[in-house]
């Protein structure tokens, strides 16, 4: 079945094209009687309007903003190669879209960042959060300027973000603690934890999930405070591998952030019959490494490409006065191990 056109609208409503695209575009010019002939027309036809031909009409272009924390952080390295090869086939629908980068878990960095956007020059933005009020903050003063704020992989809850593009991260937690109290399962000891930082949102959640289980269901295993590496790989590698060798009590590692170059580093340690089950997240060329090695046993993944596509959707729709895209899918939790690499 063919699409009815503007020019089947113009035809039904017994108007002109341009007296469509005025009402199409909200323009003045129209009379009110002709205004709604106009909508009646496009109501019993079924119209969609083609958002990209109406942007082309109105030269109107999508200019966007990805803020991403700088460092060693393979994930993040993934998202911002995903972000310029998404700008790169974006540009045909008038789209534009840079990448500024600042320190990781620098709350101050991200909050002068956002007062640093010029609504002149940028209409929406796309950031990986680090959880505080300034921030908190600084996206109001942005969403009072007029520019469309989401968050993607880490959230800013109880912020004026328009959205958030991720996993569900307690969810994530909690599968972990699934996975490693049923590695662990029949050994009593303790489980060390090796986090980012508790300044983000995504690694507090995965906290929460993976304890809610391990305390609930593995009540035989003993939690450690987390360790905070700041996903540098030898600041993680010296913490864990001091914590390993003062405790030879811990029978499993779980590893929240980045960093996991560290955590195989500090594994690679031990003597050959110690025996330490291991779960981390994303999927990079060392922990596939570590998994095939054998030094960790499941990777929790998230798809970078997705959540970069997942956002400029999300934004361009903020933008045009839209609902979100029931197109855009929830970013599910992948599990690979040894067996089922891709």
């Amino acid at each position: 079945m063919t699409r009815p056109t503007i020019h089947d609208v113009a035809r039904v409503a017994g108007v002109s094209l341009s007296t469509v695209d005025r009402v199409l575009n909200d323009r003045d010019g129209v009379r009110e009687k002709t205004r709604d002939r106009v909508l009646d027309a496009i109501g019993s036809l079924g119209f969609e309007r083609n958002l990209a031909a109406a942007n082309l009409s109105r030269k109107r272009r999508y200019r966007l903003c990805f803020i991403l924390p700088d460092g060693q952080n393979s994930f993040m390295h993934a998202l911002e190669a995903h972000v310029a090869e998404e700008a790169a086939a974006v540009l045909r629908d008038f789209t534009v879209i840079e990448t500024r980068k600042i320190p990781a878990f620098d709350a101050g960095a991200l909050a002068e960042m956002l007062r640093s956007l010029d609504p002149e020059t940028v209409d929406g933005v796309a950031m990986v959060a680090t959880d505080a009020t300034i921030v908190r903050i600084a996206v109001r003063e942005l969403r009072a300027r007029g520019i469309a704020v989401v968050t993607l992989v880490s959230d800013l809850p109880g912020s004026e973000k328009q959205g958030f593009i991720g996993i569900d991260n307690v969810q994530a937690g909690r599968t972990a603690g699934s996975l490693l109290g049923r590695f662990c399962r029949g050994r009593t000891g303790r489980i060390a934890m090796v986090s980012g930082s508790m300044l983000v949102r995504d690694h507090a959640e995965r906290r929460l999930g993976f304890e809610q289980v391990l305390r609930t269901e593995f009540p035989e295993q003993t939690l450690i405070a987390p360790l905070e590496g700041r996903d540098d790989k030898d600041l993680v590698r010296d913490q864990l591998a001091a914590q390993l060798a003062a405790d030879p009590g811990i029978i499993g590692v779980y590893s929240m952030g980045a960093g996991n170059r560290g955590v195989a580093e500090a594994l690679a340690g031990l003597p050959p019959e110690r025996d330490v089950s291991v779960v981390v997240h994303e999927l990079t060329p060392y922990s596939r490494e570590a998994l095939l090695h054998g030094s960790f046993d499941a990777v929790l993944h998230q798809d970078s490409r997705r959540e970069v596509q997942g956002a400029i959707q999300l934004l361009r729709s903020l933008l045009d006065g839209q609902l979100p895209s029931p197109a855009i899918e929830p970013i599910r939790v992948e599990i690979y191990m040894r067996d089922n690499l891709p």
